[in-house]
């Protein structure tokens, strides 16, 4: 009788294979689904007319975009030491409101932080997880000039996060990480490989 007996490297390679995708599936969060609903959610202070010009803008990328009456700023997300907010607290409170289908935009004109590296309390004009149902952006720091067109860019930015974007080494693009500095006037719009992503995600992009 004629048996077949498979080589040990063969079933070595199969068992290593196997464990590498198990480890590979731990270790990273799963992407969001596509065609998400954005929620517009202003904290108090931020100025009705700001936030209805962020949802109008959205609206155009994806037409599943409602807004909400304004909240109030959550206390537990207060930083005394430096009068700020934390973003991350702020994004935290606000996923209690999210689900999987949806995607929270915090805005405030308060100063938020988050922290970075070995720095305890970095501040920032945004914050987004990359994925995530919630994220936070902030008028702060940005420029009162072109506060309409940088406040945009920033929202779309977070936004990209929430999707599963990581942060873009094009210079004009708008997922470019910041590195402490506001260069939102140097980008123009998302790069062809940022943009062919969040395309796959529904938005409604040229």
């Amino acid at each position: 009788m004629l048996t077949f007996k498979r080589p040990r490297s063969t079933l070595l390679f199969l068992i290593l294979f196997v464990v590498f995708l198990l480890s590979a599936y731990s270790c990273h969060a799963p992407l969001p689904p596509a065609n998400r609903v954005f929620i517009v959610q202003s904290f108090s202070g931020f100025p009705s007319s700001k936030a209805e010009a962020v949802y109008e803008m959205l609206k155009k990328i994806n037409p599943k975009t409602i807004i909400r009456k304004d909240i109030p700023l959550p206390a537990v997300a207060f930083y005394p030491q430096r009068n700020r907010y934390r973003a991350d607290s702020l994004i935290n409170y606000l996923d209690h409101f999210a689900s999987t289908d949806t995607v929270i935009i915090g805005l405030t004109n308060m100063d938020i932080s988050t922290t970075k590296g070995n720095i305890n309390d970095w501040g920032v004009m945004g914050l987004g997880f990359q994925p995530g149902n919630a994220c936070v952006v902030s008028t702060y720091r940005l420029s009162k000039v072109e506060l309409p067109a940088q406040l945009y860019k920033l929202t779309l930015h977070e936004l990209g996060h929430t999707q599963g974007l990581p942060h873009c080494k094009n210079p004009n693009c708008y997922m470019r990480d910041a590195e402490g500095g506001n260069h939102l006037n140097e980008e123009t719009d998302f790069c062809q490989s940022c943009k062919l992503f969040l395309r796959a995600k529904g938005w409604l992009l040229k």
